[in-house]
């Protein structure tokens, strides 16, 4: 598992270096789901595919690019990857990320659950590139690069990736929300009776429209929510193993919680029965996704 853990730290610091010099250009080219594919989406997926043909654990592969999962090795495990999350907000600067899931042989990924993760990573590419990592007691963040040599070692050394966080604990209250798929609330009464809620009581707004920041962040204020319910005009767009079950991963793993938007249990529950499975999604500090469980009458 630190084999594997490793070849995807690589593949972060590789598409750091990527999205520092690649033109952020639409190619013209098309993903599955119709998102037209910035130049900086194609190398990233490059990348990670790269890095789990080289790898020696890795056996499949699967990129939200082209939900598929492939044959790449030899080894034991099934890496799930969302090569860079944020395609249109990417051209505006802004941060995006990588969000990575990773099962083992015994269930590979079709008919697994989040649950059966054996780790997540997600990578945050702003100022600095940070990647989550949950490891056997917690959740971990690492930090990139920082210094052109890399990041020196209590002994002196130099190594590229240093840990910045360890055993990091979301609170279970909260005064930070990021409301996704807003249009909803027009349809949602409970939605709409939600986001009321929080400007009532003066929560802070915090949303970029990248799922990586908007949820990543509650790792660095150790609190946070992310809501995203659905409606007949406003259907899931999140992915299920790309995206919510390795952030429900690592956010329950720092003490957070999940609803699937539907039954109101963790998305970890929910079998994976296709590649391009979408969910709803609420995830963060406990009491708000109970509040948002609550609110949308969630049973």
């Amino acid at each position: 598992l630190q084999q594997v853990i490793r070849d995807m730290l690589d593949a972060c610091a590789d598409i750091t270096e990527a999205l520092r010099t690649a033109l952020v250009t639409v190619e013209g080219s098309a993903n599955t789901f119709g998102d037209a594919q910035l130049s900086v989406d194609v190398i990233a997926d490059n990348i990670m595919w790269e890095a789990c043909k080289s790898s020696s654990v890795v056996r499949e592969g699967a990129s939200e690019e082209d939900p598929i999962v492939r044959d790449v090795g030899e080894g034991e495990y099934t890496v799930c990857w969302d090569p860079l999350d944020g395609s249109s907000i990417v051209d505006n600067n802004w941060a995006v990320g990588t969000m990575i899931g990773i099962w083992g042989s015994e269930t590979g990924l079709i008919g697994a659950t989040g649950n059966d993760q054996k780790t997540a990573l997600i990578a945050l590419y702003g100022p600095r590139t940070t990647v989550l990592v949950g490891l056997e007691d917690g959740t971990y963040e690492f930090s990139y690069g920082c210094t052109p040599e890399g990041c020196q070692l209590p002994d002196g050394s130099w190594e590229p990736w240093i840990c910045s966080r360890d055993k990091i604990q979301i609170a279970e209250d909260c005064k930070i929300f990021s409301p996704a798929n807003l249009r909803a609330a027009q349809e949602v009464p409970g939605y709409k009776k939600l986001v009321d809620h929080y400007m009532t009581e003066r929560y802070t707004l915090r949303y970029s429209g990248g799922l990586v920041p908007d949820v990543y962040q509650q790792f660095t204020k150790n609190q946070g929510v992310f809501t995203n319910p659905t409606s007949k005009a406003s259907p899931a767009k999140l992915r299920l193993a790309f995206e919510a079950c390795p952030f429900g991963y690592l956010v329950e793993k720092a003490g957070g919680k999940t609803s699937d938007g539907v039954s109101g249990g963790s998305v970890l529950d929910v079998k994976i029965e296709a590649v391009d499975q979408r969910t709803p999604l609420a995830i963060g500090s406990a009491n708000e996704v109970d509040r948002f469980n609550e609110y949308l009458e969630l049973k």
